[in-house]
């Protein structure tokens, strides 16, 4: 049997063994960001956002990654808002992105959260089923402009 825990990786050593995992999340756009940049990413959205990263990992393997935050507004009062959320390609379909979701859950509760909220692209289908699989409904549409 598979054990799993759920740890928070705080350090820029487990930040950077996460590196790959978390580019999973734009294997399919033109998207991309050096190792250097997502460390200095993690660093700002850590001091501005209060950003926080959660792994899963499986009999010690890293296989599960959520980027989150604490947040306000006056829609859903005090949320989580999930910046992250992906599952390593090689451990897809076994459970564990719904694992750290239910975690990610129970965690924003006890933080005195009403609400867990994300955004998803549109042609994310598998996405999209795996989160209205897990009670998440589709809300609201998320629209975007460049600057500059």
């Amino acid at each position: 049997m598979t054990e799993t825990h759920v740890e928070e990786l705080v350090t820029e050593p487990e930040w950077e063994a996460a590196y790959p995992v978390m580019m999973q999340l734009w294997d399919d756009t033109p998207r991309e960001l050096a190792r250097g940049s997502y460390l200095e990413l993690l660093h700002e959205l850590r001091d501005v956002e209060g950003y926080r990263l959660f792994g899963l990992f499986a009999d010690g393997t890293l296989v599960a990654l959520a980027g989150i935050s604490i947040r306000m507004s006056t829609w859903y009062g005090r949320y989580c808002w999930v910046y992250d959320l992906v599952t390593d390609r090689e451990h897809r379909s076994n459970g564990y992105g719904e694992r750290l979701l239910s975690f990610l859950k129970r965690w924003a509760t006890e933080q005195g959260c009403e609400t867990i909220a994300l955004a998803s692209a549109l042609d994310r289908d598998d996405a999209h089923r795996f989160y209205e699989d897990a009670d998440m409904e589709r809300s609201s549409y998320v629209f975007k402009q460049r600057l500059g």
